[in-house]
């Protein structure tokens, strides 16, 4: 199990909390959780610049043990500022880069052009690749045939699908070859992917609830599949009620309310209106997490 991290800002200045940050690292690198993901879309990291990301790898790096996997999420457009991100933060400690398609010419993007790219970025970064799969902010499908061509190139490792379309997670364990490690991006859906073979998830959940994330792991793992089950349903609706209407800011309002320190988005957005906040507190409270409004 993955935990995509939430980035603290400070709330008067908006930048970003090293202190909060250090702390909620210390906290969580004692659950029982295989890896810690900087900067995804749970991270915010389309909001942060080069130098906030290489000062957090940096303080990431003295915190998280071995044994515990550190990746960094690569937000850049174009092929040569993903490569020299990528390089900038693997010198500081990042083991694994999650990369997702160039956004701005999306339009223009063929699907050679994909290939291309991640051709190039793999060919050119010092450490593994893990394809992000997001369309919600992509508006990149990437098809199964051309993700199996993608898993095939040198460097490649592996994929986060966070399409939410389990269907096409499927076609995902159809084309790539069985090396691969494929995640799910979808809180709702880790049962069913591993089910079908995926190697875990990547979840905003999981920072909520890693414990119960990991135990559903290790229970299907055993062929507990009744308590996995359970568990999923539980999770299902936490992801629900947080992450999908939500998103980034919802997990940092939950971590907020259980006492850890989420604090504000970055602008341009907005922290959750008090109705929205009580409604998180609920979709705590009812899976047994603390919340106190």
């Amino acid at each position: 199990m993955v935990l995509p991290i939430p980035t603290p800002f400070d709330e008067v200045t908006g930048d970003v909390a090293p202190v909060s940050f250090r702390d909620n690292l210390r906290r969580w690198v004692h659950e029982p959780i295989h890896g810690i993901l900087l900067f995804g879309s749970t991270g915010e990291g389309a909001l942060l610049d080069d130098e906030e990301k290489i000062r957090l790898t940096g303080y990431a790096r003295e915190i998280v043990p071995p044994g515990i996997v550190l990746g960094i999420g690569a937000n850049k457009d174009s092929t040569r500022g993903t490569i020299h991100q990528i390089q900038r933060l693997a010198a500081e400690g990042a083991e694994v880069a999650l990369v997702h398609p160039p956004v701005y010419f999306a339009p223009s993007l063929s699907t050679g052009g994909i290939l291309e790219f991640y051709r190039d970025v793999a060919g050119a970064s010092p450490i593994p690749i893990l394809v992000y799969h997001i369309p919600k902010f992509t508006h990149v499908v990437i098809e199964g045939g051309l993700m199996g061509e993608i898993m095939r190139l040198p460097n490649v490792v592996g994929l986060k699908d966070s399409s939410g379309d389990i269907k096409r997670f499927a076609e995902y364990t159809e084309h790539c070859p069985r090396e691969a490690r494929l995640f799910v991006g979808s809180g709702a859906l880790l049962y069913t992917a591993l089910e079908l073979g995926a190697v875990g998830g990547i979840l905003g959940i999981a920072d909520m609830a890693p414990t119960s994330c990991v135990e559903l792991y290790d229970r299907f793992r055993a062929g507990d599949t009744r308590r996995a089950g359970e568990l999923q349903t539980e999770l299902a609706e936490l992801h629900k009620e947080v992450v999908v209407p939500f998103g980034a800011t919802g997990v940092k309002t939950a971590l907020d309310l259980m006492g850890w320190a989420g604090g504000p988005p970055r602008r341009p957005l907005l922290p959750l209106a008090d109705r929205d906040r009580q409604r998180v507190a609920r979709a705590l409270q009812a899976i047994g997490l603390p919340a106190s409004v």
